[in-house]
């Protein structure tokens, strides 16, 4: 079909056969325009001065056809100036009715023009599709230029071609509301003004969006607060929020911490938290700081996850956490033994002194002139204010104790194996304790006749001249005079030469059987000690040693 013609500025218009349309068919078709091809014709899209309001009739039971839904119009889709009836052409007429909605003669060719949807009304541009709009409207396509006539309008035609090719899903059933305001306000329009409006599908859009937005909003806020916790765990261990800032208390276990003099009570707080003494370095020192005392070098005894304040009272003295605390190396001499246990405890030498001349009351044997031999090496903590003698007496314990386990439990059998340790210590290193003590008990056999019963020791002769060294001359090794010079006095010296330690002891008490009847140690770093059966063998490593002295000088004095 040929496409419907567009009027001139005169405001009349033709049907595609040339002539000009009556007022019914007019009518007509600016109610299929208004109606969008329902039944129902708005009322007031037709009134017309003094006219009475007609009620439209009801809908019809049956859905409209599909050839009725195929080209639904915008109901506030503008209509073309041409197919408008100008108002100084109008002429009043009664309100068409639906049974009045029939063409006359010649009509059915526009009735088939509106409905088709793929009809052209542009006479002169043919098929437009650069101003192709289609709509998506409950499910049916609506092609937007198909029933829109431009002719010479080129303002509209311009205006429809920039919304080419526009698609609207179901949250957009309508284009924006101010593109319908647009057309509504336009000049030209009088068919649009009592025109009735659909306005549930934009109301409901924006509905739709803006029921998107706060579910947006929503989750970017579940985001960025997910994000915080999360960053917030990661952080904690960085910034030190999970360190707590005290231990309830009162603790449990054992930990002995020392202070040194001069140390810093930071070094000291520190000492504290890394054997989790304390929770916190710092909430300590403030502890610790508010109590306005100081701290003395000493041996602390704690417990585990003690309260702040505890340790402080600890660390001052004012709790039972403060111990005495000394250290005894083994080859120490009872002088050197009783020094060192009076710096830690605070009792007096002469006190400690006057206990050890005593050594009865401990349990030694009569021949014991003190406690020299009996003071056990090692480290020792007693609580403060603990009587001197309740300290030696322990340490003596300890050294009993010992013997006693290696069998040994007669008192001057003791004595006679902790002079020997105290050799054995002396002597040699740790490695050939065993030999060193089977070599002396060899000496000591009756039947000896490689030494005549001499052990000689040259540790023995110094410890009776009262000093230290590794050198002795002939003079010295000849004096009787000196009771522990075993090279002029057969036997064991009149008693021990120092503290041995527990390897010494053991092996004293369980000493390794062989042939040996000397040695001499020959590096004085490494205590490698060389044993031989015969003095020509002896006298060989006696070489290296001096061999060893001569390349470190100062060593062997």
């Amino acid at each position: 079909m040929s496409p419907v013609n567009s009027g001139e500025s005169s405001g009349e218009e033709f049907s595609d056969s040339g002539r000009q349309l009556t007022r019914k068919e007019i009518r007509a078709r600016e109610k299929f325009l208004t109606t969008e091809g329902n039944d129902v014709v708005p009322p007031q899209a037709f009134e017309t001065p003094g006219d009475e309001p007609q009620v439209p009739p009801a809908m019809p039971a049956e859905p409209p056809t599909v050839q009725q839904q195929a080209v639904p119009l915008h109901d506030e889709r503008p209509v073309h100036p041409a197919a408008a009836v100008h108002p100084e052409d109008a002429v009043p007429a009664a309100p068409l009715h639906h049974e009045e909605a029939v063409h006359p003669e010649g009509s059915a060719e526009l009735e088939a023009h509106a409905y088709d949807p793929h009809t052209e009304l542009h006479p002169e541009a043919g098929h437009h599709d650069a101003g192709h709009h289609e709509y998506v409207e409950h499910g049916y396509p609506v092609h937007g230029d198909a029933v829109h006539g431009y002719g010479d309008n080129a303002a509209y035609a311009g205006h429809h071609q920039d919304e080419a090719h526009h698609v609207y899903d179901d949250a957009d059933v309508y284009p924006p509301a101010e593109h319908h305001e647009h057309h509504a306000d336009e000049p030209g329009h009088p068919l649009m003004a009592g025109a009735s409006s659909v306005g549930v599908a934009p109301a409901k859009s924006k509905k739709v969006r803006r029921r998107r937005r706060w579910l947006a909003l929503l989750l970017t806020l579940a985001v960025f607060v997910t994000a915080l916790v999360v960053g917030a765990q990661f952080l904690k261990p960085l910034l030190g929020a999970d360190t707590i800032a005290d231990y309830p208390g009162p603790g449990a276990g054992e930990v002995n911490v020392s202070v040194e003099p001069g140390e810093g009570t930071r070094s000291v707080a520190t000492k504290l938290q890394d054997q989790k003494v304390v929770a916190n370095a710092d909430t300590f020192l403030r502890e610790l700081t508010a109590s306005g005392g100081t701290i003395a070098p000493g041996e602390f005894q704690f417990r585990q996850e003690m309260k702040n304040s505890d340790a402080v009272a600890v660390l001052l003295g004012k709790g039972d956490g403060k111990v005495m605390y000394f250290a005894l190396s083994a080859g120490l001499r009872i002088g050197e033994s009783l020094q060192a246990i009076s710096q830690g405890s605070g009792i007096p030498v002469a006190e400690l002194s006057a206990l050890s001349d005593s050594p009865a009351q401990f349990g030694l044997p009569a021949k014991a002139k003190n406690l020299e031999g009996y003071l056990a090496p090692g480290e020792h903590r007693f609580p403060v204010g603990t009587p001197a003698k309740e300290i030696l007496q322990k340490l003596v314990t300890v050294t009993t104790d010992e013997l006693k386990a290696q069998g040994v439990t007669d008192p001057a059998k003791q004595y006679d194996v902790v002079t020997v340790a105290s050799i054995v210590q002396a002597e040699g290193g740790q490695a050939e304790y065993g030999d060193v003590a089977g070599a002396i008990y060899n000496r000591l056999k009756p039947n000896n006749t490689e030494t005549a019963g001499l052990i000689q020791s040259d540790a023995t002769v110094t410890y009776g001249l009262g000093i230290k060294s590794f050198y002795i001359d002939e003079a010295q090794k000849a004096d009787k005079s000196n009771p522990y010079n075993t090279y002029a006095n057969q036997g064991l010296p009149v008693g021990p030469i120092g503290s041995p330690g527990k390897s010494a002891i053991d092996a004293a008490a369980k000493p390794k059987a062989n042939d040996y009847m000397y040695w001499v140690t020959i590096n004085l770093d490494t205590k490698e000690t060389k044993f031989s059966k015969t003095l020509a063998e002896h006298l060989r490593y006696v070489e290296q040693y001096n061999t060893w002295c001569a390349a470190n000088a100062g060593r062997c004095t």
